[in-house]
C-alpha cells in the first residue's frame, strides 16, 4: 500500500500488504482473543476505553499530523477529530454498562428479561475522509459490548490504520482483539465469508456498500451501512441570512467538502436568493487555500487527483446545462490535488449537481418559490443522511423537519454527528445506526431469557 501526500503528490511511505494466509492467521488469533474478551467484566472494558482516550490525547499532535499528511485534512480539523475520538471512548465507557444492562419484562413467568451479549468479530470497512473518527465511531461501542474488531481501512491512509491498532495496544487491550488488515478491497469478500467474522460495518460509497451488503446477505451476516449523502440546506424567507450564509460556507467546506454530512444542496427561497448567493460566495472566497499543516489554512487539498477530476466534471456538466458560476470552478494548477472553492447557482433537475453527491469544495444553490417547494426538492434525492433547515419560526421548523426524508435534521444548525445521538441514513444513504445506545446494540445478540 502506498501513502501519497495529496498536498504535494510526493510519496510518504510504502507499506507491505497481508497475504490471504496472513489474513487468515490474524482472524484466527482475533477469534481466540475474543473468546476471552467476551467474558471480561464491564469495569475492565470501561477502564481500557478511558485509557484509550488518554492515549489519543497524549499523541494528538502526532496522530493529527499523520492524518493531515496522508489525506490532506487541515491540521486544526485533524486535532479536533482526535479529540472527538477520545470523547466517543469516554462516552461509551461512561454509558456502556447502562446501555447493555438487562431489561426486565413483565410476563406470566417467574422471570423474563432481555440480555445484550457480544456476537464476536466485527469487520469494519472504513473510508479515508475521517480516518480516525470513522473507526472509533464503530470500535468504541463494539469493544465495549464485548466484541472484537477487524479494520480494512482505505488504501490511501495505511499509516492511520496501523496507528489506530497501536493505540488500542498502548491502552492495554488484549493483543489481536483489534487488528488492522493491510489488504486490497478484493480480499474483503473472503473475510466476510470467514466463519469467525459475524458482522460487517461499512462507511463509504453506494457501490462499495451494495457489494458488501450483497456478500453479507448471502452469508446471512448482519451489516450496517453509512453511505453517501447529498444533504439539503434549506433557507426559508425568515432566515437570518448573515448567520445562515456563514454557517452554510462552513458546512460546505468542512474537510474541504469531503464529508458525507456536509451540506451540498443549498435550497433557497427566491426572496432571499440574491442575498444568500452574495454572502455565501463572499465567505467561501475569503477562505485561505494552502498547506494543510499551516495553521492559517482553511482549505486543504482533496484526497486524490482522480476525485478532483470527477468533481470538476460534475461542475462543468452542470454549467453546460444552464447552471451559473458565481465563484471558482477550476482546477488549481501546480502540485497537489487542490480545487478552488466553488459556488454554482440556478441548479435544476437533470444536472449532476442536483442529483449526485459532490465530494469536494462545491456549493450548489437551488432556487425555490416557497417552503413547500423547498421540502419537495429536499426529498427529491436518492440520499437521506442529514439536513439543515433555517427559519426563525421554530414551530414551523420542527413541523418541516419531520417531513424531511433523512436520518437527521438540524434546525438553525449545521449537521454534525454527536455520540449522544444516533447517526445513519435512509434510502441510498444506508441503513442501521451508529452512536448512542442504538449504535452499541447493532452488534449484540438481543437475547430473550425466560425462567418459568
Amino acid at each position: 500500500m502506498r501513502a501519497l501526500n495529496p498536498a504535494t503528490g510526493t510519496l510518504i511511505r510504502d507499506y507491505p500488504t497481508h497475504t490471504l494466509a496472513e489474513t487468515k492467521s490474524i482472524i484466527e488469533k482475533s477469534q481466540k482473543a475474543w473468546l476471552s474478551w467476551r467474558d471480561t467484566d464491564i469495569e475492565s472494558r470501561k477502564h481500557l476505553l478511558l485509557e484509550t482516550a488518554m492515549v489519543l490525547r497524549s499523541g494528538k499532535e502526532e496522530y493529527a499530523r499523520l492524518m493531515s499528511l496522508e489525506m490532506g485534512k487541515i491540521i486544526g480539523e485533524s486535532r479536533a477529530e482526535i479529540e472527538k475520538c477520545a470523547l466517543v471512548c469516554e462516552y461509551y465507557a461512561k454509558n456502556g454498562e447502562s446501555f447493555l444492562a438487562d431489561e426486565i419484562v413483565q410476563t406470566e413467568s417467574t422471570k423474563s428479561f432481555i440480555s445484550f451479549e457480544p456476537i464476536g468479530i466485527v469487520l469494519a470497512v472504513m473510508p479515508w475522509n475521517f480516518p480516525f473518527w470513522q473507526v472509533f465511531r464503530f470500535a468504541a461501542p463494539a469493544l465495549m459490548a464485548g466484541n472484537a474488531g477487524l479494520l480494512k481501512h482505505a488504501s490511501n491512509v495505511p499509516g492511520c490504520a496501523l496507528a489506530i491498532e497501536d493505540i488500542f495496544l498502548k491502552a492495554g487491550f488484549p493483543e489481536h482483539l483489534f487488528r488492522t488488515l493491510m489488504i486490497p478491497g478484493s480480499d474483503v469478500e473472503s473475510i466476510i465469508k470467514n466463519n469467525h467474522v459475524r458482522a460487517v460495518t461499512l462507511t463509504g460509497s453506494e457501490a462499495a456498500g451494495s457489494e458488501v451488503a450483497s456478500i453479507a446477505g448471502r452469508e446471512l451476516k448482519k451489516s450496517v451501512l453509512e453511505l453517501g449523502g447529498s444533504d439539503p440546506f434549506i433557507v426559508l424567507d425568515d432566515a437570518d441570512i448573515d448567520l445562515c450564509a456563514k454557517i452554510a460556507a462552513q458546512a460546505r467546506m468542512i474537510n474541504t467538502g469531503q464529508s458525507c454530512i456536509a451540506a451540498k444542496r443549498f435550497i433557497v427561497v427566491e426572496s432571499r436568493l440574491k442575498a444568500f448567493e452574495e454572502k455565501q460566495s463572499q465567505f467561501m472566497s475569503d477562505m485561505v487555500m494552502g498547506d494543510p499543516l499551516d495553521e492559517n489554512t482553511d482549505i486543504g487539498p482533496m484526497a486524490r487527483t482522480d476525485l478532483r477530476e470527477e468533481l470538476h466534471e460534475q461542475v462543468q456538466s452542470s454549467l453546460a446545462k444552464g447552471a451559473r458560476l458565481l465563484l471558482g470552478g477550476s482546477i488549481v494548477e501546480g502540485p497537489g490535488a487542490f480545487y478552488g472553492a466553488t459556488v454554482v447557482t440556478n441548479v435544476k433537475p437533470g444536472m449532476s449537481l442536483y442529483h449526485e453527491e459532490t465530494f469536494g469544495p462545491v456549493s450548489a444553490i437551488i432556487p425555490v418559490k416557497n417552503a413547500e417547494e423547498a421540502i419537495r426538492v429536499a426529498n427529491d434525492s436518492d440520499f437521506g443522511l442529514g439536513a439543515s433547515l433555517w427559519t426563525q419560526d421554530l414551530e414551523q421548523g420542527e413541523k418541516l423537519a419531520r417531513r424531511i426524508e433523512s436520518g437527521a435534521v438540524f434546525v438553525n444548525g449545521m449537521t454534525v454527528s454527536d455520540p449522544r445521538m444516533p447517526f445513519g441514513g435512509i434510502k441510498r444513504s444506508g441503513y442501521g445506526r451508529e452512536l448512542s445506545h442504538f449504535g452499541i446494540r447493532e452488534f449484540v445478540n438481543i437475547k430473550s431469557i425466560v425462567i418459568a
